[in-house]
């Protein structure tokens, strides 16, 4: 039964030249094309309210664009690791993300996502029931803002804008190549239109974007029915099937996430480019067993934030007062 669905599943896990190239000019074209506008309005001192309109189809585009960049970090999108590199790079310019530091973070997320011993590289700080009793009180306090959906769909954002300016031990040079990109471009912008109108055409872009990107990556992961193991239960199919959200969207928020929400599928073969996932999943029943996420219920996952390895689910702050109180006493 196992090899069906793995034979079932290599018949995806090829690029499309044709397809990749197709979505980067239904996407790229787009987004340029709605920045320029953006920038045009903002010059001629059009109401403010009009370009902030045209930033949510502009976000849309973003994050599309992000998961090409996405794919291109797992050697998906094209069959050439050369094409993939290029574009790598380029949809990070367009996106501000370094892309050899981000493919490294990636990669440690796919490799320890679900394994309780070894959290901390690439994924949300999940701490477990047990030790977010035994943590000390700062700590404590520390978890609780990093979980408060304020902080973090509002300030995350803002942090990881900061820290992917600054060149750590891996992909340093993707960072200051990125870095070069996005200076010189607002180098452009300041001897021509002013560096105010980058500001305000590409701020409100970069936040909701990297904003919407957060929810999207936490939602992955982060709901009651998710999948937590020590590193010697856990698998790879569990992790995969049990620990990765199919985040059903509507058609068109689907279109502008690129197929992410199939993040089954996607953690149990990285390798399928987004332009597959939607056939993947049409075609392979054990896939289809896996119950989706719809929009109204992940909402609840802002208020599910700690691992109950007793009750192997995930509960929120109220749900452990009991044993916090008895622990107290």
């Amino acid at each position: 039964m196992m090899q069906d669905w793995k034979q079932a599943l290599a018949q995806f896990n090829r690029s499309s030249t044709r397809k990749a190239v197709w979505q980067l000019i239904n996407s790229v074209v787009p987004f340029l094309a709605i920045m320029a506008l953006m920038t045009v309005l903002v010059v001629r001192d059009w109401p403010y309210w009009v370009v902030l309109a045209l930033a949510l189809p502009a976000t849309g585009m973003q994050i599309r664009i992000f998961i090409f960049f996405h794919d291109c970090c797992h050697g998906s999108y094209f069959a050439s690791k050369r094409a993939n590199t290029i574009t790598g790079y380029l949809t990070g310019i367009l996106t501000l993300t370094p892309f050899d530091s981000w493919r490294h973070s990636h990669n440690v997320h796919h490799s320890t996502s679900g394994d309780l011993d070894r959290r901390g590289t690439g994924d949300v700080w999940t701490m477990t029931v047990d030790e977010y009793l035994a943590a000390p009180r700062g700590k404590r306090l520390g978890y609780r803002l990093v979980r408060n959906p304020v902080f973090l769909l509002l300030v995350v954002p803002i942090w990881f804008l900061i820290t992917y300016r600054i060149p750590g031990k891996v992909g340093a040079r993707s960072v200051w190549i990125t870095n070069a990109a996005l200076a010189a471009i607002i180098t452009a912008f300041t001897l021509t239109v002013g560096w105010q109108t980058y500001l305000m055409v590409q701020l409100p872009v970069a936040l909701l974007a990297w904003s919407a990107g957060i929810w999207l990556f936490y939602v992955q992961h982060q709901y009651e029915d998710a999948y937590w193991a020590r590193s010697d239960e856990r698998t790879v199919e569990d992790a995969a099937l049990k620990g990765s959200s199919y985040y059903k969207l509507p058609r068109v928020l689907q279109w502008f996430t690129g197929n992410i929400g199939l993040h089954h599928i996607h953690h149990l073969r990285p390798r399928i480019p987004n332009y597959h996932l939607q056939d993947c999943q049409d075609s392979i029943p054990l896939l289809q067993s896996v119950p989706p996420l719809t929009l109204r219920r992940s909402l609840k996952s802002l208020v599910l934030n700690l691992w109950d390895e007793q009750q192997q689910r995930m509960v929120g702050f109220g749900a452990i007062r009991g044993r916090a109180r008895m622990r107290q006493g």
